[in-house]
């Protein structure tokens, strides 16, 4: 049996718009092992939330979604085998979103809204759901949970909302789980508390994580592998400890440069700031969509397609100037 738990190729999120298509995320490939945490990292806009969504199943019906390989948790869901994610939902994958106040359902109870998806799916009695929703809150940090079943969601702090969104995606036991920001709107402290709660999930429960951040401070403590996203497409791929240590394409240099280092960063000084804007992507787009944006840019990178170079053990970097500074060019894995 194999070790992944998601390998996808070539994913493709479309949607169409007064102006014409936007291909939001233009071929991107990912792959998540058991017990792995994959970060998925780049700016508002990016693409990451919508890769999730895809990923879920949740995105509208115009929206066009394709993949050359689609395969979740042993199953394959390119073409017609997509009709089965809608089953696969809670039970094999499951998703914290973003908000907790606007994903949880002010007029109702939070056991009703923790136990009514694995009432449904798994035809469990009141009680026994009850149970597991209980069980789940205590898991992760909720005190008194058999009594806090019966309140509101406005009783409950910000932090704790988001602890109640990581019990609801556990209620079906999925073994992979995607989460979409969730320490975004929590002050520091809270943020911590809720990396260890998913890091010490993980480790209890044997979960696979896909995370969705843009704070690379979350990434450091908590990821296996890194992604770098950059205007739809995957700019740098490598386990977390080597692109801290050596980032290989400009836009992750960039990003890493970003990050004020304690003890070396004097209060008040400017960071280092990516100048430009990201390129619009309605229509077709040609070569790095980095380059307008990037000091190392020559005219080779207007050019499709734009090399990938590998970064053993199995990650890589598509950038010209990367593949160029490592001597492989020949080498270098086109892909379109």
């Amino acid at each position: 049996m194999s070790d992944l738990l998601l390998d996808i190729q070539n994913l493709r999120v479309s949607l169409p718009t007064d102006r014409g298509m936007l291909n939001a995320v233009r071929g991107i490939d990912l792959q998540i092992g058991r017990g792995d945490t994959l970060c998925l990292v780049g700016e508002s806009g990016c693409g990451k939330s919508l890769t999730a969504m895809a990923i879920m199943g949740l995105l509208p019906r115009y929206a066009k979604v394709t993949a050359d390989r689609f395969e979740m948790v042993g199953h394959d869901l390119t073409g017609k085998g997509r009709a089965r994610l809608p089953q696969m939902r809670g039970r094999e994958v499951a998703m914290i979103f973003q908000d907790p106040t606007s994903s949880l359902n002010p007029t109702l109870t939070v056991g009703r809204q923790l136990t009514e998806g694995v009432m449904r799916t798994e035809r469990l009695s009141r009680s026994d759901a009850d149970k597991r929703a209980a069980e789940m809150l205590e898991r992760v940090g909720i005190s008194n949970p058999t009594a806090r079943l019966t309140q509101y969601p406005h009783t409950f702090s910000g932090g704790q909302r988001q602890r109640i969104m990581i019990a609801s995606a556990l209620m079906g036991r999925p073994r992979l789980l995607i989460a979409d920001e969730p320490t975004t709107a929590l002050d520091v402290t809270i943020q911590a508390q809720i990396l260890a709660v998913l890091a010490e999930l993980q480790s209890d429960l044997g979960l696979s994580l896909m995370l969705i951040t843009h704070d690379l401070g979350v990434v450091a403590a908590i990821a296996t592998d890194v992604a770098v996203m950059y205007a739809g497409r995957i700019a740098e791929l490598a386990p977390a400890r080597d692109l801290f240590a050596a980032p290989g394409h400009p836009y992750t240099q960039g990003l890493l440069r970003a990050i004020p280092v304690p003890g070396k960063t004097e209060r008040g000084t400017p960071l280092p700031a990516i100048p430009g804007r990201v390129p619009g992507l309605i229509g077709t787009l040609r070569g790095c969509a980095f380059r307008d944006r990037c000091a190392l840019a020559g005219p080779e990178c207007a050019a499709d397609p734009v090399p990938r170079l590998a970064r053993p053990p199995a990650g890589f970097v598509e950038c010209y100037k990367a593949v160029q500074a490592d001597g492989q060019t020949s080498q270098a894995k086109a892909k379109t």
